[in-house]
């Protein structure tokens, strides 16, 4: 089958060949006809199987035969900053030789220019639900012409909480629309929300439920959780890797290990939710140009990032939620090509790794773990200038430490860290 098969436009199929894709996936060989009669679709699909250009061609062949208004007429939901940037991106890419406009919405980046797009128009919003919540609040964002609602990456919707935000944004739309839900993993969760929110939906799932790209070669090495490091850094080095994608838990670790990586002269740099999203954006663009070997990343990346060729995912940790493994290692594996996922399992990890194997179905090979070398620690710092004990003040200044200074600071990481899950 062709995508002219799928009755999509001349100016659609320029652009679909302009890409390089000479036929389309299963999953947009039934999403794309469904969309275009009008249907509404619960999908679900593996990432890396072209989900995106599944819904997204055939809301620019329905928008552009109604001709451009100056509010929404699609809206896409998207749970990360990343995801939003990439759909926005393939709105551009295929909508190229059409007269429609895009416009996103999501933190991280100055409300402004945001505010000023949606003021000049746009025929689709790509939003994350925090900053969309914003915007409708300022009444900027008028959603009372959308005629398509798309939840892209619904599972991780909810495992992010947004469950109540997205239910506060279908309360902004018009009762009449079109809905789309489309999610990597098919839960009982999902079934749930499609239940409350799709009318008579079309069903596809074009592969096993949860289960991970069958391109994607897993293994698993024991390691001590205080040498995890030294076996990376050799991993990478003795194997050659030209790019690596590491997981871990949380925001400091991602930190921590690029600092080790960079100190074993391995290139690196982390990216997560504390980050700016233009040092975000920076840190994956040196990835994609092959300026950094390892790109050291939180949760927040499982989902969004277009890699292409990605050959190495590393769980430097197991994840608490095993659906998330799947997100992960489905960074590898895309479009056709091989890919290998490997996890470094410490002893107190074993539960983790039940969990992900009762959810796969399937065992996780352990490979014998390679004779590693353990690198030196660091020199430590030569001894400094005694300072003034914590309880001393200095110069009639109150200690940093003291009262409402305190509290006041700790409000304000407070919104800091809240404003930062969009």
């Amino acid at each position: 089958m062709t995508f002219s098969d799928l009755g999509l436009t001349p100016e659609l199929l320029r652009a679909v060949a302009d890409k390089g894709y000479a036929a389309p996936s299963p999953i947009q060989i039934e999403a794309i006809p469904a969309v275009l009669a009008g249907r509404d679709v619960l999908a679900g699909a593996q990432t890396g199987t072209g989900k995106t250009a599944g819904f997204v061609l055939p809301i620019l062949q329905r928008l552009a035969a109604a001709g451009t208004m100056r509010a929404p007429r699609a809206l896409v939901l998207t749970p990360t900053r990343e995801l939003a940037a990439q759909v926005a991106q393939s709105v551009r890419d295929y909508g190229k030789h059409l007269p429609l406009r895009v416009a996103t919405a999501f933190g991280g980046v100055s409300i402004n220019p945001q505010i000023s797009a949606l003021n000049a128009g746009c025929d689709i919003l790509v939003a994350t639900p925090g900053r969309l919540l914003d915007l409708a609040q300022q009444r900027v964002a008028d959603l009372s012409k959308v005629a398509v609602f798309v939840l892209d990456e619904a599972d991780r919707m909810l495992d992010m909480g947004f469950i109540h935000d997205i239910r506060r944004i279908l309360k902004l739309l018009p009762p009449v629309r079109q809905n789309l839900l489309f999610s990597a993993t098919y839960s009982d969760d999902i079934r749930a929300l499609a239940e409350r929110m799709l009318r008579n939906p079309l069903s596809i799932q074009v592969a096993p439920r949860n289960a991970p790209i069958e391109l994607v070669e897993q293994r698993a090495y024991r390691v001590a959780k205080d040498h995890k490091r030294h076996l990376l850094a050799h991993l990478i080095q003795d194997g050659g890797w030209p790019q690596v994608l590491v997981f871990t838990r949380t925001k400091h670790g991602a930190n921590r290990l690029t600092q080790q990586l960079e100190s074993a002269g391995i290139r690196a740099s982390a990216i997560h939710g504390n980050k700016s999203q233009a040092a975000r954006v920076k840190a994956l663009e040196m990835f994609k140009r092959g300026q950094v070997t390892a790109l050291v990343a939180t949760e927040v990346a499982a989902r969004g990032l277009d890699i292409k060729e990605l050959p190495y995912v590393v769980n430097y940790e197991l994840p608490n939620v095993p659906e998330d493994y799947v997100h992960r290692i489905g960074r590898t594996g895309r479009a056709g090509a091989l890919g290998q996922a490997i996890s470094l399992l410490s002893p107190d990890e074993n539960e983790l790794l039940r969990d992900i194997e009762r959810l796969l179905r399937r065992a996780i090979p352990i490979a014998e773990t390679p004779s590693f070398k353990i690198a030196e620690p660091a020199p430590s710092r030569p001894p400094t200038a005694a300072r003034p004990h914590p309880t001393q003040h200095r110069q009639g200044r109150p200690q940093r430490g003291s009262g409402g200074a305190r509290h006041g600071n700790a409000w304000h990481q407070g919104r800091k860290q809240r404003s930062r899950a969009n």
